[in-house]
């Protein structure tokens, strides 16, 4: 099968992505072109580039408007709570397939070291924007859990609940936003736990207090609100078992750029 370039998929059919994600879903021949991009795509960088970096940029590039997507401030009590308190009983769960499930709080993790890196955030709306994140790498943390023999995924369980709109995508599974990849990008040196942005904590705009950034893989991927990190051996019995909100409606699980 020829390769499908993925800036081509990004912007076949723009006026549908643009008029809203969930459109996606709708059209069938397209999720079918997408689904077989995201295997060659998947298998291509597997192959060859499991450890390239994605381009990093310099502050003199940063964009001078960073849109707020999605989510622009969870409702839910239990986020609403932990806002108003400055985040400051806030904690991360890790848990899962792990040796030593635990709770990191926010001043735990801006205690470890952090990786700065200024990149471009790619939407599959089809806009971009560069900012600068500062965070601790994923493989950090997971390295400090023990990941168990059998951990293939890791999930990342969010705090905003997009309430099965039709706008956000319809009811297909519930409205809580969840993502997840494989261990070859978990430990990838430029996946973090996202904390700074900018050089400032994170807006709750921009997905405070923790978000992911996957650098190599487009926008829905990169998780906001995160409140639990769980390493699994497969997607059954999470939601649809797709791995993500998303892919849950259509999109394509590997979304490598």
């Amino acid at each position: 099968m020829s390769m499908i370039n993925r800036r081509s998929l990004m912007t076949v059919g723009s006026g549908l992505l643009l008029a809203g994600c969930d459109k996606l879903v709708q059209s069938p021949g397209l999720v079918s072109v997408v689904q077989s991009a995201e295997q060659a795509t998947y298998r291509w960088q597997r192959l060859i580039g499991r450890d390239a970096l994605a381009k990093e940029f310099t502050k003199a590039d940063l964009s001078p408007d960073f849109k707020v997507n999605g989510t622009r401030e969870p409702r839910e009590d239990a986020y609403q709570a932990l806002a108003a308190n400055g985040f400051a009983d806030w904690k991360l769960r890790i848990d899962g397939l792990v040796d030593r499930p635990t709770d990191v709080s926010l001043a735990e993790l801006r205690r470890l070291p952090a990786r700065t890196q200024i990149t471009r955030h790619d939407c599959v709306e089809g806009w971009s924007a560069i900012g600068e994140w500062s965070g601790p790498q994923l493989g950090t943390l997971l390295k400090t859990v023990g990941l168990k023999p059998n951990a293939r995924y890791i999930v990342f369980h969010c705090a905003d609940n997009y309430g099965g709109e039709q706008s956000k995508g319809g009811a297909q599974s519930s409205g809580i936003y969840y993502e997840s990849i494989d261990l070859v990008d978990a430990f990838h040196p430029q996946t973090i736990v996202a904390l700074s942005m900018n050089g400032g904590p994170l807006s709750v705009g921009h997905g405070a207090p923790a978000r992911m950034r996957i650098e190599r893989q487009l926008g829905y991927k990169q998780a906001k609100y995160v409140m639990r990190i769980e390493a699994v051996n497969s997607f059954k019995g999470l939601e649809l078992g797709r791995g993500g909100y998303w892919e849950d409606r259509g999109y394509e699980w590997y979304a490598g750029i």
